[in-house]
């Protein structure tokens, strides 16, 4: 299954200046809502076709090794089963995963 990316065009500066933050460590990026705010997403993109070329797109990329997996973080209003999901995903030792980082394992 390969890893899918971004395609942007933007800068460490303008991701701080998204975020609020100058800094470049991990904290700028870590879980899915600092990265939407650093990329500039809002609602606006809902519903939009990632498969569309032009504007936000997802494309293939190398697999990348030692991927972890495990619950998403902050979902406890959800279902059961939904919270306990397999629906966070990170590379085994990158520093850019949010905690709490003990409730992922090997994939």
């Amino acid at each position: 299954m390969p890893l899918l990316h971004l395609k942007i065009s933007v800068g460490l500066e303008l991701i701080q200046q998204r975020r609020g933050q100058q800094t470049e460590k991990p904290i700028l990026l870590t879980g899915p809502g600092k990265v939407g705010q650093a990329l500039g997403l809002s609602t606006d993109w809902s519903n939009h076709p990632l498969y569309t070329p032009g504007g936000l797109e997802v494309l293939d990329a190398p697999e990348p090794e030692n991927i972890l997996v495990g619950p998403r973080v902050g979902i406890e209003y959800a279902s059961p089963e939904h919270v306990m999901a397999p629906w966070r995903f990170a590379v085994a030792g990158t520093p850019w995963i949010s905690a709490p980082k003990n409730t992922l394992r090997p994939w």
